[in-house]
């Protein structure tokens, strides 16, 4: 594996205690899509190459699987953007994010905590956002198109 650091010198990082921010730094990416030596879709990070002996964070079978992955893998590494309450209050179970309740649940739904969470990071990025557009495919697009245009109108007249 090609690297420009000194082989000594990785050994001798390698002894030490990972920083804090070493998993955000793991999942961060870019992540690339491309297919894998064995088959399937390989989702590698930026400047990695299987063929150069770097191991894939993923391997899928299907590309647009692999697409969502690298979709979603920088966020996996970082702290949650929201999160959900344990404890119920009198208007339901706080979600919670970085300027406080952002509102409440009726019922306690860590999956839907997780799926908002996992929009949100979406949202926050250009190319990850992209990803998940490009594994949509054509007729999704086309659909979503009409209606972003329709609610664009609609906004513009009210």
């Amino acid at each position: 594996m090609r690297n420009a650091f000194d082989a000594v010198f990785l050994e001798l990082l390698d002894q030490r205690d990972e920083p804090a921010n070493a998993a955000e730094a793991e999942a961060a990416g870019p992540w690339h899509v491309m297919p894998a030596p064995g088959g399937g879709w390989a989702v590698v990070a930026d400047g990695e190459s299987p063929d150069e002996g770097d191991e894939p964070a993923a391997v899928l079978r299907d590309r647009d699987l692999a697409l969502l992955v690298a979709a979603v893998l920088p966020g996996t590494g970082r702290d949650p953007l929201v999160r959900l309450g344990k404890d119920a209050e009198p208007g339901g179970y706080p979600l919670q994010g970085e300027g406080g309740v952002l509102g409440h649940l009726r019922l306690f739904n860590e999956d839907l905590a997780a799926a908002v969470n996992v929009l949100e990071l979406l949202r926050r990025s250009p190319l990850g956002l992209a990803r998940l557009l490009a594994a949509a495919g054509g007729l999704a697009l086309a659909r979503t198109g009409k209606i972003l245009r329709r609610e664009a109108l609609e906004a513009g007249e009210g």
